[in-house]
């Protein structure tokens, strides 16, 4: 789980580059942080709600981040939360509390191994063996959404392909290896790859799952002021494009 502090609600104006955006307080402009520099074209649009923090450091540039929005979904409004760099914090805290079945033994962020460096590593127990399943798990935090179908990516991303191929070479090595996408909203139907956006990164799913990569979704509680993860959602990795 993640906690906001001093959140304030305020309407979105424009975007002039991914790192930040105006917003109307009190009736005047100013510039807030985004914490997601993903395209986000169909959350942030001129006029929604928005969520904003204010940091607690006088000194910066930027007084607020923008870490949630306000969706409007047919007739209905779908909180979604906008900050990337949340998700391995929620997904690290779900594994902590044996999210993969079991309560690990050991488990680190930022692991380096071969030519990635993936957001955790864990040792888990296994049942009648004395020795650690040692696993490699990399997280994507999902925000694009439409008729309750989430997908990731929203920009052409060659990292993420990296970082898909180096699980499925851990596999081969002897390692277990998971992929985790937080979607970052509740009430989803299914997660699939982005194929109109990048069919490669879909081609290196499908590829790396049958290497033996895990492919998990969870989707979040969220609220102005929090986000936890939730329960699992459908994966459909095959490509109907």
């Amino acid at each position: 789980m993640a906690v906001y502090q001093n959140i304030i609600e305020r309407i979105f104006l424009d975007r002039p580059n991914r790192f930040i955006a105006r917003v109307c307080i009190n009736g005047r402009e100013e510039i807030c942080h985004v914490k997601n520099t993903g395209r986000c074209r169909e959350i942030l649009v001129p006029g929604c709600k928005v969520y904003l923090e204010k940091s607690a450091n006088p000194m910066r540039k930027t007084a607020y981040d923008l870490i949630a929005a306000e969706k409007v979904c047919g007739n209905e409004k779908k909180l979604i939360n906008m900050d990337s760099q949340v998700v391995n914090q929620v997904a690290f805290e779900w594994i902590e509390q044996g999210g993969l079945g079991n309560i690990p033994l050991f488990l680190k962020r930022e692991v380096t191994h071969g030519e990635s460096r993936f957001d955790i590593y864990g040792e888990f127990p296994e049942e009648n063996n004395s020795s650690a399943r040692k696993t490699f798990i990399e997280v994507k935090g999902v925000t694009l959404e439409k008729d309750g179908v989430v997908r990731f990516p929203d920009a052409p991303t060659e990292r993420g392909i990296k970082h898909v191929r180096g699980l499925a070479e851990c596999v081969r090595q002897g390692f277990d290896a998971y992929i985790i996408f937080i979607v970052q909203m509740a009430g989803v139907r299914y997660f699939e790859p982005n194929y109109d956006t990048h069919p490669e990164f879909g081609e290196a799913l499908l590829e790396a799952e049958k290497a033996g990569v895990k492919i998990l979704a969870l989707e979040c509680r969220v609220e102005k002021d929090l986000i936890v993860a939730g329960k699992k959602v459908e994966v459909h990795l095959l490509s109907f494009y």
